[in-house]
C-alpha cells in the first residue's frame, strides 16, 4: 500500500492560555454516541521523508455492556515476538474511568479508579510487584481512550480544548498531563479502498514535551482514519485504519464448503493444456506455422471451486478497474482453501485432478511457448535497360521462417454433474 503522510510543518507553538476550555469526564462536549461497539484494525508505521517502515498492527475492540464501555487495545509487532494488551473500562456516558489493566513486554498493571487509584504493578524484568495508591487532584481521561475521546467532541473550524490525560508510569510521580487541541480544520482523506472522505484534521499538543499529534477524523461518522505522532528528527509514527468493515462483495466465501468440494468426492478431471498456433501476437499479414504447443512438463495447473463469491469478486474488480479511483479488492484470505494444484506430468501437456465433488470449477494455466511464422522480405532488385537507357526494374522477394516466445494464459470453466464422473477437458488458448 502506497501512502503519503500529511505531516504538518509545526513551529514553536504559543503557550496555552489560562482560560482554555477543559474537557474531562462528564463534559457537555463529550458525545459518546459517536463511539461504536466494533473492532477496528490499524497498521503502525515509522515514517521519515518518503520511507514507510511497518512496525506492527494495532487493534481496538470496543464492547458496550451494563452502561459501560470496554476498550481492548492490542498491539503486535511485525515480528510477532511479543504482544501488548491494554483493557480500559469507562462509564458509557461520561468516559469516567472505572478500571484499567495491561500486560505488555515489560510489565503488568491493574488499576481501579475511585477517589483514590489503587492496584498493583508487576515488573517482568525484576520479578517484583508493588502496590499502587494514587491521589488524583483533578478529573482526567484515561490515555487509552484519548483517540476515541477526540472523535466525540464538537469538532469544527477553530475548536480548541484542553484534555487532562491519565497515564501511569511507575518511574514518575506525575500521572495527569495536559494535551491541547491547537487547531481543527477541514481535510480530504484518500482511502485506497473507499476513495475520498471529508474529514477533520485535528492537531494536538502534548504540553509537557511539545510533541505534536495529528488526527484525521471523518466528519460524517467520526471514524479515526489516521493518527500521527512526532518522534523528533523528522520522524513520525503514523497509524493507518485498515477498514475491517470494508465489504464491497456481498456474497461471503465459505471456506469449509470449498475445502470439501475439492477433497471429499470421487470425481476426476483429466486434461491437456496447450496453445495453438493462432495464439499470441498479431503479426499483420504474416502466417503462423507452429503447431499445437503443449504446456511444458512441470507446468502448474490451478483448479478451484467456482462460487457466487468468486463471480461477484470478478465483477466488482472489473468496475473498479474501469473507474480507476480505488485499489482492487483482494481475494478473501481464506480463498486458498478452495484451491487445488497439479502439474503437467509429461511432454504432451497432460494433467489430472482427483477427489472432486459435483459442482462448478475454474481451471487455470500459464506457460511460455514458442510460436513460429513464415515471412517474406525484399532480397534485391532487377534493373532493365535498352539501347536508349534504363527502362524499369522489378523487386525480388525471398521467404524465411522465424519464431518468438509468447505466453499462454488459459482459463476454463468446468462442471461436474454427478459424483464419480470422469471429465476430460482441453485447456487450450485459441
Amino acid at each position: 500500500m502506497k501512502l503519503y503522510a500529511f505531516v504538518l510543518g509545526v513551529g514553536l507553538l504559543p503557550a496555552v492560555g489560562l482560560c482554555q476550555k477543559t474537557v474531562s469526564p462528564g463534559s457537555s462536549d463529550i458525545n459518546t454516541n459517536y463511539i461504536k461497539p466494533e473492532k477496528s484494525l490499524y497498521t503502525v508505521y515509522y515514517v521519515k521523508d518518503n520511507t514507510w517502515d511497518k512496525q506492527g498492527s494495532l487493534t481496538y475492540d470496543i464492547v458496550a455492556t451494563n452502561n459501560q464501555l470496554t476498550l481492548t487495545n492490542t498491539y503486535v509487532p511485525k515480528d510477532n515476538t511479543w504482544t501488548s494488551i491494554r483493557t480500559t473500562v469507562a462509564d458509557a456516558k461520561t468516559l469516567r474511568s472505572i478500571s484499567y489493566s495491561s500486560d505488555g513486554k515489560e510489565a503488568k498493571v491493574n488499576l481501579n479508579f475511585g477517589e483514590t487509584i489503587t492496584g498493583n504493578h508487576y515488573s517482568k524484568k525484576t520479578k517484583k510487584e508493588k502496590k499502587v495508591n494514587l491521589q488524583p487532584t483533578r478529573p482526567f481521561v484515561d490515555f487509552n481512550w484519548t483517540d476515541h475521546l477526540i472523535s466525540t467532541l464538537p469538532l469544527d473550524l477553530g475548536y480548541k480544548a484542553r484534555i487532562p490525560q491519565f497515564y501511569y508510569n511507575s518511574d514518575s510521580d506525575i500521572f495527569v498531563e495536559d494535551y491541547t487541541i491547537k487547531e481543527v480544520k477541514s481535510y480530504s482523506y484518500g482511502s485506497p479502498k473507499t476513495g475520498k472522505h471529508d474529514s477533520w484534521l485535528v492537531t494536538l499538543l502534548e504540553e509537557s514535551t511539545g510533541a505534536i499529534y495529528n488526527y484525521v477524523i471523518d466528519k460524517k461518522d467520526r471514524r479515526l482514519w489516521q493518527r500521527e505522532m512526532s518522534m523528533g528528527n523528522g520522524k513520525w509514527e503514523i497509524t493507518v485504519n485498515e477498514e475491517l468493515d470494508y465489504q464491497p462483495i456481498k456474497n461471503r466465501f465459505n471456506k469449509e464448503q470449498a475445502a470439501q468440494q475439492i477433497s471429499k468426492g470421487s470425481s476426476v478431471i483429466i486434461g491437456t493444456a496447450y496453445a495453438r498456433s493462432s495464439s499470441g501476437k498479431k503479426l499483420g499479414g504474416l502466417v503462423n506455422t507452429a503447431k499445437k504447443q503443449y504446456a511444458p512438463k512441470g507446468t502448474e495447473i490451478t483448479l478451484f471451486a467456482n462460487s457466487a463469491y468468486y463471480e461477484e469478486w470478478l465483477e466488482v474488480n472489473k468496475k473498479i478497474r474501469k473507474q480507476k479511483k480505488v485499489q482492487e479488492v483482494p481475494l478473501d484470505p481464506d480463498f486458498g482453501y478452495a484451491v487445488k494444484k497439479a502439474k503437467v506430468y509429461d511432454d504432451e501437456g497432460h494433467f489430472e485432478f482427483a477427489d472432486l465433488m459435483p459442482g462448478a470449477y475454474v481451471i487455470m494455466a500459464s506457460f511460455d511457448f514458442t510460436n513460429s511464422y513464415n515471412y517474406s522480405y525484399v532480397s534485391g532488385y532487377t534493373n532493365y535497360y535498352n539501347y536508349w537507357g534504363y527502362t524499369g526494374s522489378t523487386t525480388n522477394y525471398g521467404t524465411a521462417k522465424s519464431s518468438y516466445v509468447d505466453k499462454a494464459n488459459i482459463e476454463k470453466h468446468v462442471t461436474i454433474d454427478k459424483d464419480g464422473e470422469k471429465k476430460e477437458v482441453n485447456l487450450k488458448e485459441m
